[in-house]
């Protein structure tokens, strides 16, 4: 099978044109949850982080 680039060009530009691309508003939204989601996340395994590190120190008596 010989690469046609012409071919594939044209191929390229048909399914380009079938892409339904989100509007502003969507994407703004959505980079907005994921910075939420994020952050959340972050938050939640920071206290986790603190509090196993808070039972290590106890366990082992370092630190207090």
């Amino acid at each position: 099978m010989a690469f046609q680039p012409v071919k594939f060009v044209r191929e390229v530009r048909t399914e380009m044109a079938r892409v339904t691309w989100p509007s502003r508003k969507e994407t703004l939204v959505t980079t907005g949850l994921v910075f939420a989601m994020a952050s959340i996340a972050a938050l939640f395994f920071f206290v986790v982080d603190q509090i196993i590190g808070l039972g290590v120190r106890a366990l082992f008596q370092v630190g207090i």
